[in-house]
């Protein structure tokens, strides 16, 4: 495999979102060999199969599904589940036909919020990548409490044990994508 594509869906739609501060740290900390792209979801509207013509906002997200080797997901916790943002965004990808932007692609998941760091939330999520046929890093996890101080003042990850297991959650996904490849 010549370089691992991986596009990176934040379900927060927040400027100083935590969880955006985990992928920008991903993006800065990966391994030789992956290139880690962040998907604008702010303007790609709620998926609904009335629409006949795609928004340009779909049509730049699927493209980016299209071009990607793997998914990382950022995954904040609303209500004890998955934020509406990212969940969107699978449905919309899902939608193609065969669910070919997904099937048999290897993903992470990594979350920041409140008390247990959106376990729940992944829970939930890692049940829907089960039905869209992703094959997901199980170790390790990152769970992330946004509010142990964690995050700087300009919301920049600064807790080392986080900082080092995104950077193993990192070379798990690059492992199980060449794993996969082969």
């Amino acid at each position: 495999m010549s370089g691992l594509k991986v596009l990176a869906l934040c379900g927060s739609l927040r400027t100083k979102s935590t969880n955006k501060a985990l992928v920008e740290y991903a993006i800065a900390h990966a391994p030789q060999g992956m290139q880690i792209e962040l998907a604008d979801l702010t303007d790609v509207p709620f998926y609904n199969s009335d629409l006949t013509t795609k928004p340009a906002a779909v049509e730049r997200l699927l493209a980016q599904f299209a071009k990607a080797d793997a998914l990382l997901l950022a995954c904040p916790e609303y209500n004890y589940s998955i934020a509406p943002a990212l969940k969107n965004a699978l449905d919309w990808a899902s939608r193609e036909p065969n669910n070919a932007l997904m099937a048999g692609k290897v993903a992470a998941i990594m979350g920041s919020g409140g008390g247990m760091g959106t376990s729940r939330a992944q829970y939930h999520l890692r049940q829907v990548c089960v039905f869209l046929d992703l094959h997901l890093v199980n170790k390790p996890e990152v769970f992330c409490n946004a509010f142990a101080n964690t995050f700087d003042a300009d919301v920049k990850l600064t807790d080392e044990r986080i900082q080092s297991l995104i950077v193993q959650q990192l070379d798990a996904l690059q492992q199980l994508a060449l794993r996969f490849k082969s």
